[in-house]
């Protein structure tokens, strides 16, 4: 799911987004909250009506943009108080309340509030974090079924839970079973990527993924790189999302068939090949990477468009390449194996 958090995909319309073939984006209840605000929202339709966009959204609850405020928040067991990092203005989420937010801004899926443990943290303080999860996810849950069909834009939303637990396996067994028997419509492991190392990171995915229903959807936040996201399909997750593809354009970061590319290097300033050879979007079909260089950089806004749309037509195709492995039954753990056993 590439990431739209304030209802845009950071210099990508969305009708080049449907060219891709993106089937459902993500946004953020948090961020949507401040600015322009749910109320606002839903007088102009709903999300997919304000973003003009007829395919499918995810929200997050915001509880990973709430941990990420550190100093600007406090937890208690109702919710969380914290701080706008736009104005510093004080405001509250609970779990019903962020519930309530995602049912008016009317995304298909929306996410149980949950809290996001950071890392590293001892095993008492990641117990606790856990508890509170548990309870946060039977509040959120109970409200949505109070409230599910209050929902003009979008009658028929599915709510999934969150696991968590920290880098502990244990509390991550008892994250899922707990999650799982509170009967939510699909589960998400949360709490990664917050400064791990990559190997914990699989060791944890690969962990909890075994206690997961398989006849639910299995959506892991936050991931990765295009090695890492082959690497998880293999493992039997389902969804991801992840800010890398848009974040890294920007920055002139670049995912080929042949590896990454620093657009940004001089090297690339007589190049008159295609950013990638083997790819057929819209940027390699008709641009060097001699002039992709050019426009970064010169500064050219641009730039970030056209890396933009290069990085996420790689990812997605990446993805395309995964279920035809799938279709064909055909394993595949790497990158590079994925592509080449998923041709015709």
């Amino acid at each position: 799911m590439p990431v739209g958090t304030l209802a845009s995909v950071k210099g990508v319309p969305q009708e080049v987004l449907e060219e891709l073939g993106v089937q459902i984006l993500l946004g953020n209840t948090y961020h949507l909250y401040l600015r322009p605000g749910v109320e606002q929202v839903k007088k102009l339709g709903g999300l997919h009506q304000f973003m003009s966009w007829p395919r499918a959204i995810l929200t997050d609850s915001g509880g990973f943009q709430v941990f990420s405020l550190n100093d600007l928040r406090k937890i208690t067991e109702e919710g969380v108080t914290f701080r706008s990092h736009l104005d510093g203005s004080a405001h509250f989420f609970s779990p019903e309340s962020a519930i309530a937010a995602q049912i008016e801004l009317g995304a298909d899926i929306i996410m149980a509030f949950d809290e996001c443990t950071e890392y590293p943290a001892d095993r008492a303080r990641v117990r606790a974090s856990m508890e509170l999860t548990v309870r946060w996810a039977e509040r959120s849950k109970k409200y949505f079924e109070q409230h599910k069909n209050a929902a003009p834009c979008q009658p028929h939303q599915a709510l999934f839970g969150i696991v968590q637990g920290g880098m502990d396996l244990a509390l991550r067994k008892e994250s899922a079973e707990r999650t799982i028997d509170l009967g939510f419509a699909g589960h998400a492991i949360g709490g990664l990527s917050v400064g791990e190392p990559r190997t914990v990171t699989r060791e944890i995915v690969e962990a909890t993924i075994e206690h997961l229903p398989v006849d639910k959807p299995r959506y892991l936040m936050g991931v990765g790189t295009p090695e890492e996201i082959v690497e998880y399909a293999g493992l039997g997750i389902d969804m991801m999302d992840c800010v890398l593809p848009t974040r890294a354009a920007r920055h002139g970061l670049l995912f080929t068939s042949q590896g990454k590319i620093s657009i940004k290097q001089t090297r690339y300033a007589g190049d008159e090949a295609p950013l990638d050879p083997n790819c057929t979007c819209r940027v390699c079909r008709r641009y060097s990477r001699a002039y992709l260089r050019h426009l970064y950089a010169s500064g050219e806004l641009l730039a970030q468009v056209l890396n933009t749309v290069h990085n996420l037509s790689f990812y997605l195709d990446t993805m395309r390449a995964v279920r035809h492995s799938i279709k064909l039954g055909r394993g595949a753990r790497s990158l590079s194996e994925v592509w080449s056993r998923a041709k015709p």
